[in-house]
């Protein structure tokens, strides 16, 4: 049976709420989304289930970092700003990875905690669609994973950079809704199955 990790992506103080720098108001709309599935998982878990694993994406910038020579300042290592929102924090023992790049998998050890626990399928959700989600289900592929995107865990500054994201992650990912995701997992299917665009039909 296939092993997943879902991985949520910057679900952090800085990107997330009205005092945000860099808000994504898209984010704020999947907070509920990813309540129901973080709980679902975490009720697997709590039952000896091992076939998925919750990942935290922290944005941990250090303070002259080069990501804010083209963005506004933002989540900085050890601040308010780079810590998970309340409604979203880690528990126990799932694992925090800090990246202080777009991708959760440049110069970070996702790669080698995704090896470690054999776990063969990324599942991207989080903020923003169109670039640090994007750039990690990219990379994912790269490193020889399969990958899901679930359309209603992730967002962006807005509906159309959001659905240009989704467009993208239709070429090379499976785009499901959780309530999909959820659903094939109950009656023991691989949500993967059917994934990418074998077809080029993507346009």
């Amino acid at each position: 049976m296939a092993k997943h990790a879902i991985v949520v992506i910057d679900m952090l103080n800085d990107f997330i709420g009205e005092k945000a720098p860099l808000r994504c108001p898209g984010g704020e709309e999947i907070v509920p989304n990813l309540q129901k599935l973080m709980k679902w998982v975490r009720e697997r878990n709590a039952e000896g289930k091992d076939d998925i694993h919750l990942v935290h994406i922290q944005e941990a910038h250090r303070k002259n970092d080069a990501d804010f020579r083209v963005r506004p300042r933002h989540a900085v290592a050890g601040t308010w700003g780079s810590d998970f929102i309340k409604e979203l924090y880690p528990e126990g023992d799932e694992y925090i990875i800090p990246k202080r790049r777009h991708s959760a998998f440049q110069h970070t050890d996702l790669d080698l905690y995704l090896k470690e626990e054999n776990i063969d399928t990324v599942v991207v959700t989080g903020v923003w669609t169109n670039v640090c989600v994007r750039s990690t289900a990219s990379d994912a592929l790269a490193n020889a994973y399969k990958v899901i995107t679930l359309s209603d865990g992730v967002h962006s500054k807005n509906d159309e950079m959001h659905e240009y994201g989704l467009n993208d992650l239709r070429i090379f990912t499976k785009v499901i809704t959780i309530d999909e995701y959820i659903d094939a997992w109950e009656k023991g299917e691989d949500p993967w199955l059917g994934g990418g665009d074998t077809e080029n039909k993507v346009d």
